[in-house]
């Protein structure tokens, strides 16, 4: 039987375990922008929980359930963070005033959970977290009907998590194309093994040391769907890097092969660690850490031709993310200074609005457009929904309505309406910057709130988005291959090319944005970005415009990126 103490401690080994693995699930982004952040919102997520109940002694698993779920609303961070947060406030409602429970019991509030969490997204996607929880679910009702321990209902929901986690490649192509699971399932995965630790073994998984807190940027974070890399990785990212080289090649396979690749591994393993061999009819992919590349190599001929060979300076990789990690750590203390200053108002005027946006000049603009408030964040730095929530309610509006700003933002922001009694909030769907800016625009005084709600949406599709950011990993898109570093700029969300410089960048961006019907454009600059280099960039853009088009430069500040367009 699972009570509530039990319940507080599988959740609580559930929150470590996921936070000791929230790289490799970072390292899961299929696309190359610097966005992989799914371990970090769902590890931030179910943290929330562990934290609110570290000094709750309750014996109810029903309140236990209720306490978790409540802060997992508040403290959702990214779309995989809300949905996670979803899938546990479903439980807790199927766990309602129940003091303790068998499998079979659990097992039926995880299915509430899961209809809760698909009924979240509009068209819910089959090769996601909703599909882990999904099957995990039918597996564990299976075994209910045939034992109602909760270890052996908690073990077939795991087992049947993991394989489920190991077909989202075949559900989704895009999953298949970049050669890894979906992200939010694993992240999913990871939760559930730390439960069962508890609820099989007794035993609450070690919560990581503190340097580990610190992003590390490492290799490509799967090769293959193999379940062996993900639990043999976490090396990879700790503070202290034990091989310098990541060294990944694909052998061809000699026709006349008569070795078996477990002998390629068994050697690779006594020159390195994260050792992954895999194989198929015609290749073997090999994957290994290690001081001496070229040992590697040499081995890996003697069972056919090198076909791709990729060499990584691991070390250099984490010194590099440390000083990322430095400037973000000083902007988000910045940015929670501002927000500690947050204070509940009553609602007096009419309308208010909240914004999420990045850059203390972006911040500007948007409080130049009549914004309240506006909460740090965005891209790779997504607030919670507590963070939205109390920007809100600081907000001396009848009506509230939050702009969003990114894609990844929405759902989070959706889940302030029912936390608020005394206003109206109305989440307007912005997905970027240029989109909340044209809404803040379209804001009528004088019409009503409804109208407004459907002014501004109308509006987010009269203007065009483009970025120009850089690649966060190696990648490739139709025939061009794409690496770590590498400029690359994006029309509406699609990868459209890649530059050595920003500048060059943006000017060919604008170029490939701008049409006839095109009247103005903006071009707002980033933190990484100079005077001099904007200015260079908007002088070049109006020669290739020839002066039809009305031209402002806006210093946002924002980290990230280089330049952001926006094209009405």
């Amino acid at each position: 039987m699972i009570n509530g103490s039990g319940y507080k401690n599988a959740l609580i080994s559930g929150a470590n375990n996921i936070t000791s693995h929230k790289q490799e699930i970072n390292a899961l982004n299929i696309f190359p922008v610097p966005d992989g952040d799914t371990g970090t919102n769902m590890s931030m997520t179910i943290g929330a929980a562990a934290a609110a109940l570290a000094d709750n002694d309750s014996k109810s698993i029903s309140e236990i359930a209720a306490a978790a779920a409540s802060a997992m609303l508040k403290g959702a961070r990214g779309n995989s963070g809300v949905i996670l947060s979803l899938l546990f406030r479903g439980i807790a409602d199927g766990l309602k005033n129940k003091t303790e429970v068998d499998g079979k019991a659990f097992v039926s509030a995880f299915h509430v959970g899961v209809e809760k969490a698909y009924s979240a997204v509009m068209n819910p996607t089959e090769g996601t977290i909703l599909t882990v929880a999904r099957m995990a679910f039918d597996a564990g009702r299976s075994a209910a009907d045939i034992d109602t321990d909760a270890v052996v209902v908690f073990n077939a929901l795991c087992s049947a998590a993991h394989d489920a986690l190991d077909k989202t490649p075949e559900m989704l192509p895009v999953l298949k194309k970049a050669g890894v699971v979906d992200a939010g399932g694993m992240g999913l995965c990871m939760i559930l093994d730390g439960m069962l630790s508890l609820i099989r073994d007794g035993e609450i998984v070690a919560a990581a040391p503190e340097e580990e807190e610190k992003p590390a940027v490492g290799i490509q974070a799967q090769i293959d769907a193999s379940k062996e890399f993900f639990r043999n990785a976490a090396a990879e990212f700790d503070a202290v890097i034990t091989y310098t080289y990541c060294t990944e090649f694909i052998i061809g396979k000699a026709e006349d092969l008569s070795k078996s690749p477990l002998e390629l591994k068994s050697y690779l393993e006594t020159i390195g660690d994260c050792v992954v061999v895999a194989e198929d009819e015609d290749i073997i992919k090999v994957h290994v850490h290690t001081e001496n590349p070229g040992n590697a190599l040499e081995q890996g001929l003697t069972f056919g031709q090198l076909l791709t060979v990729k060499i990584e300076n691991m070390k250099e990789q984490h010194r590099k993310a440390a000083e990322q990690y430095e400037k973000e750590k000083a902007a988000a203390e910045a940015a929670k200074l501002r927000e500690l200053e947050l204070k509940p108002a009553e609602p007096e005027k009419d309308a208010g609005f909240v914004a999420v946006a990045s850059g203390e000049g972006l911040i500007g603009v948007f409080k130049d457009l009549g914004c309240d408030h506006v909460v740090s964040g965005g891209q790779s730095m997504n607030p919670s929904t507590e963070d939205i929530y109390e920007a809100v309610m600081a907000t001396p509006a009848k009506t509230v309505f939050v702009l969003p700003n990114n894609k990844n933002i929405i759902l989070a922001a959706q889940q302030v309406i029912s936390l608020v009694n005394d206003r109206e909030v109305i989440i307007i769907p912005s997905k970027t910057i240029p989109q909340g800016l044209v809404a803040m625009l379209s804001y009528a005084p004088d019409s009503t709130s409804e109208l407004n709600k459907d002014y501004m949406t109308a509006a987010l599709g009269n203007v065009s988005t483009g970025q120009v950011t850089y690649a966060a990993r190696n990648s490739e898109f139709g025939m061009t291959k794409i690496k770590e570093g590498d400029i690359i700029t994006l029309n509406n969300g699609k990868l459209t090319g890649k530059e050595k410089d920003p500048v060059k960048a943006v000017v060919k961006l604008a170029k490939e944005m701008v049409t006839r019907d095109t009247s103005y454009v903006s071009l707002i600059y980033g933190c990484d970005i100079t005077e001099e280099q904007a200015n260079t960039a908007m002088e070049k853009i109006e020669e290739k415009t020839g002066g039809s088009v009305e031209i402002s430069l806006i210093n946002g500040g924002q980290p990230i990126y280089y330049f952001i367009l926006s094209v009405e």
